[in-house]
């Protein structure tokens, strides 16, 4: 007997349950506003290169009696195609109506030159506008991106070490504080690198929120219910994609943005207090008396209070005396690749985070390039993620853990190879695609979140949970990168995003399954499982191989392969 024997004694999937992985998943309205904020508040406004000092367009157009368009089609050249090219200008001589010549408009644009500031076709609150991430500095339009995920990279390490150490509770109480207290600060950033230090630290937090909210749930649900509340509960971050296109519709200034979408953590704050920390990892840490305590708890609001009597902390040790019993070694992130079952593991989980992230956010972190409005297509990216992940529901329940993790990378590279064949001026079906590989590496997402805490053990998990996590920050980091690719070959940014996909679906099917196995509380629980699976296929292959031998003996005229 177990953990979740005693579980199940006290309530199962409770009222307490109910009301903890609510309270726990509420903040997933708000990470997608974490992830996907840069899309807003680092949009590229229509822009140009500034006319001479003194002049602006309509007054140009007035004093000279030149129409505007006609100036600006002077000032910024045409490409090959005929679209402007927005940060060059031009002093060649163009012929113009009226009385000015074109040596008066090519002194003009030459002035201009010599100034190169940027003008704004439109009234912009970006901090793009403000600190004019255009031309020659809109590199550091993505750096944003990439050093919040770095932050976000960072925090997966550091927090998930540390919460092994001290708990998940108190790891994710402070990591709502940090975005509170961070984020709203980043929207009184008056420059950009301060703003980046901002976005850095509101990265480290939000990883501490996200993988102590998992394990945390993980720890309090009985085994059977674990397949639909993991898929269930990432519907806020689906619905928290939306939320975020609405609030920047109608805030249309960054600051703003930024304020609305980190302020509500002071909440989450206040009534994380509430959770009780893991009774799994307060016995292993010895605190017996502790996890006892929060039992009780448990039981109580679940309405087992007859319960309380009979769990003691005998009863408790009883349940967990293997798992006591190797709670006296210290872990690191060496025992995630020092035994056989633990490496494949931990190797197979990397490349499969880092593909699903990769590819994820090569896809929803560039709306701007699908021509549509960048407010509806975040719309349309969060409602395909609706179906997703109640795909993934199903699967998970009916084809096990592994089978569902490598369909969903399996059918998003397909998806992904299926848009190199599409002309580019068919621009809805190319669309279409994106949504539904997008929808495929969400599925991806809200599996391997599950299939993670499933795999690895109590003792070690939050800190296997940051290992792995790692590297799904690292795909977030270079997807970015990655379309710059599509200069050399346009195919070949979503060549690299299918083929790692396809990579990692292939290391998902040597992962074990979980479906309705017990969560493992130590590396030996993990070895056995693993061992275990490994002498089942052996069975079933000798007892396959054993029916041929016996139908081939049957059957004397036909001939037999050995």
């Amino acid at each position: 007997m177990g953990f979740a024997e005693l579980l199940d004694e006290v309530g199962g999937f409770g009222r307490y349950q109910w009301i903890h992985v609510t309270l726990i998943s509420l903040p997933g309205l708000l990470m997608a506003s974490q992830n996907l904020l840069n899309n807003f508040v680092s949009g590229v406004p229509t822009h140009y290169c500034s006319i001479p000092a003194n002049h602006s367009l309509s007054n140009l157009s007035h004093l000279h009696q030149v129409d505007e368009k006609q100036l600006l089609k002077i000032f910024i050249p045409p490409d090959s195609s005929g679209n402007r090219l927005v940060c060059e200008s031009s002093v060649a001589a163009v012929s113009c109506s009226g009385r000015h010549t074109a040596s008066l408009l090519a002194r003009i644009a030459t002035d201009m030159l010599m100034r190169s500031p940027v003008s704004y076709l439109s009234i912009s609150h970006l901090c793009v506008s403000q600190w004019s991430l255009v031309c020659s500095l809109r590199p550091l339009k993505q750096m944003i991106q990439t050093i919040y995920m770095g932050g976000v990279l960072t925090g997966a390490i550091v927090y998930g070490s540390l919460s092994d150490r001290f708990g998940r509770r108190s790891i994710l109480i402070w990591s709502n504080l940090q975005i509170a207290v961070l984020g709203c600060s980043s929207a009184l950033s008056p420059t950009y690198s301060t703003y980046c230090i901002f976005r850095f630290l509101s990265g480290m937090a939000v990883s501490g929120v996200i993988i102590n909210g998992v394990s945390l749930k993980v720890e309090w649900i009985p085994t059977k219910t674990r397949t639909v509340v993991g898929p269930l509960s990432s519907f806020f971050f689906t619905f928290g994609q939306m939320v975020l296109a609405g609030l920047a519709y109608w805030l249309r200034d960054w600051r703003k943005l930024q304020v609305v979408v980190c302020a509500p953590h002071f909440l989450f704050f206040a009534y994380s207090w509430w959770y009780a920390e893991s009774a799994r990892w307060l016995v292993l840490n010895q605190r017996s008396e502790d996890a006892l305590k929060s039992l009780h708890r448990v039981a109580r609001i679940n309405g087992k209070s007859e319960m309380i009597d009979k769990i003691t902390v005998e009863v408790l040790h009883s349940h967990m005396n293997k798992e006591i019993e190797s709670a006296h070694s210290t872990f690191t992130m060496f025992d995630l690749l020092r035994t056989p079952g633990m490496r494949r593991i931990s190797i197979c989980l990397m490349a499969v985070w880092f593909s699903t992230s990769f590819a994820y956010y090569g896809l929803a972190m560039d709306l701007q390039k699908f021509g549509v409005s960048i407010y509806l297509m975040q719309i349309i990216f969060g409602a395909v993620d609706i179906p997703a992940k109640l795909f993934a529901l199903g699967i998970l329940s009916y084809l096990g853990r592994r089978v569902s993790q490598a369909v969903c990378l399996f059918f998003s590279a397909a998806i992904i190879f299926a848009n190199i064949f599409v002309p580019t001026d068919m621009q809805t079906l190319r669309t279409t695609l994106a949504c539904l590989g997008k929808a495929f590496t969400s599925a991806s997402f809200t599996t391997v979140y599950l299939y993670t805490g499933e795999l690895y053990p109590t003792v070690i998990r939050q800190t296997g949970m940051g290992f792995v996590s790692t590297m799904a920050r690292t795909g977030s980091m270079a997807a970015p990168a990655v379309l710059i690719l599509d200069e050399v070959l346009p195919a070949l940014p979503s060549l690299v995003y299918g083929g790692s996909a396809v990579l990692a679906g292939c290391f998902a099917c040597f992962l074990p399954e979980t479906l309705n196995v017990p969560l493992p509380d130590t590396i030996e629980d993990v070895e056995d499982n693993v061992t275990h699976e490994h002498t089942q296929i052996k069975q079933l292959s000798a007892r396959k191989q054993k029916q041929q031998q016996t139908t081939c003996l049957d059957k004397l005229s036909t001939p037999c392969l050995t």
